[in-house]
């Protein structure tokens, strides 16, 4: 069988990370897994990159210029929205052609438009779409944010200036989506069960097959290891307890940091001793943008991109804290628990489906800063921190191994074919 996945970047975001992974497990387990890039940044000859720079640009700026008009010349959402009006005609390269499965992934920024997935579909090969988010059950956000428009149609959409109208663009595209599924099938699968929940809710998605499976890791790579060494190598301080952030953007407001900002005033209030003994290492782009904000001793750590280095963070750390406002099923978490480390979030999305409340970490009330402060003190200062640490290592090799999700993933394919050819 050969799988060729689709992604906007080899690397860059959560979807890239987790499609790689992907195409490593598979191919470690008996499936032959291509990757198909726009952004292609390293020299593997798994991964394929698209040609035409100039063309895969103007792709990107034409639909972020139409969308910037839409919003009325403001930036604001302008990379929170994706319509697909623009993209590049993958059918005629020979890893499409010479594929069993097309496998997408998060295909925006103008990677594919929807006439180029019609084209896919036309193809008829069979086509398994890996839902990162929520975009391909709506019209055209990523994050509904509690809006439920997408369970019947997309309309007056709250991403538009004076929240649009029943024929703004996001009621455009919902029937250029309609009109992209109408008579196709195509297999979706969520990355987690809060997801796969939600995409059961869309008219659009209505008659579709929809299921989840979980991003795998490589637990070779991201691996209990030594604390004391892993701070020496980041020049992190081996006397304290280390609160842990990560984010490809430390300043993205869905992320949650101005939560965990509050979260360690209220701590460092409460328990002036933490001012002594606790200090935040913060992993990501701007990172030193907030540090005077913080009331312990912090460390930016800004972007880093090499796996074996960003495992070394986490073994750093004592505690990982992402309380984001939306999220799938995260890779940070599962990352930082394979390393040992348990973690702290909110009760939103996926997260509590990797984290078991009080058993490997804490799963602390949405938005509420006392119980996210709460639950980091528990972890750092009260709980049976090894028995935390040895429960959230087993939860990963139980749950998000390489081996159980490309077996999921190889019964899906097979599903997908053999409905294939029962319809031929």
């Amino acid at each position: 069988m050969r799988v060729l996945i689709v992604n906007t970047s080899e690397r860059n975001g959560g979807a890239a990370v987790a499609a790689n992974r992907l195409m490593e497990a598979l191919n470690n387990h008996g499936v032959k897994a291509k990757m198909l890039v726009r952004d292609k940044q390293s020299d593997s000859l798994t991964v394929v990159g698209l040609q035409g720079k100039w063309w895969q640009q103007w792709c990107f700026l034409w639909e972020r210029l139409v969308i910037f008009c839409h919003l009325h010349f403001s930036r604001k959402h302008l990379f929170e929205l994706d319509i697909a009006n623009t993209g590049t005609d993958i059918t005629r390269l020979p890893e499409f052609r010479e594929a069993d499965i097309i496998h997408l992934h998060w295909v925006n920024q103008g990677m594919l438009s929807l006439g180029i997935i019609r084209k896919i579909l036309n193809s008829g090969k069979p086509v398994v779409w890996t839902m990162h988010d929520i975009w391909p059950a709506t019209a055209i956000c990523h994050l509904t944010l509690g809006c439920n428009k997408f369970k019947t149609g997309c309309h007056h959409c709250k991403y538009l200036p004076g929240n649009g109208s029943t024929r703004d663009l996001s009621a455009k595209v919902w029937r250029r989506k309609q009109h992209l599924l109408d008579g196709q099938s195509i297999t979706f699968v969520a990355c987690s069960r809060w997801l796969e929940a939600e995409a059961k809710m869309s008219a659009l998605l209505n008659g579709q097959k929809v299921t989840n499976i979980p991003n795998s890791i490589d637990t070779s790579i991201y691996k209990v290891g030594n604390r004391s060494e892993a701070r020496q190598r980041l020049g992190l301080p081996t006397d304290k307890q280390v609160i842990l952030f990560v984010s490809q953007r430390v300043t993205n407001l869905n992320k949650g940091m101005e939560y965990l900002i509050e979260a360690c005033n209220q701590l460092a209030s409460q328990h002036p001793e933490m001012k002594e003994t606790t200090a935040v290492a913060i992993l990501g782009g701007h990172a030193e943008d907030v540090v005077a904000e913080l009331p312990f001793e912090a460390y930016p750590l800004g972007y880093v991109s090499e796996e074996h280095r960003i495992a070394d963070v986490y073994r750093a750390a004592n505690v990982f804290v992402l309380p984001s406002l939306s999220e799938n099923l995260p890779n940070t978490i599962m990352e930082s628990m394979a390393c040992g480390i348990p973690c702290v979030g909110f009760k939103v999305g996926g997260i509590p489906e990797e984290i078991d409340h009080l058993k490997n970490g804490y799963v602390a009330a949405y938005r509420n800063v006392e119980d996210l402060a709460r639950g980091i003190r528990w972890i750092l200062c009260e709980a049976d921190y090894d028995s935390l640490s040895a429960a959230a290592v087993k939860k990963v090799s139980r749950c998000y191994s390489q081996q159980s999700v490309a077996l999921k993933y190889t019964e899906i394919y097979n599903e997908a074919i053999a409905q294939k050819d029962y319809k031929l």
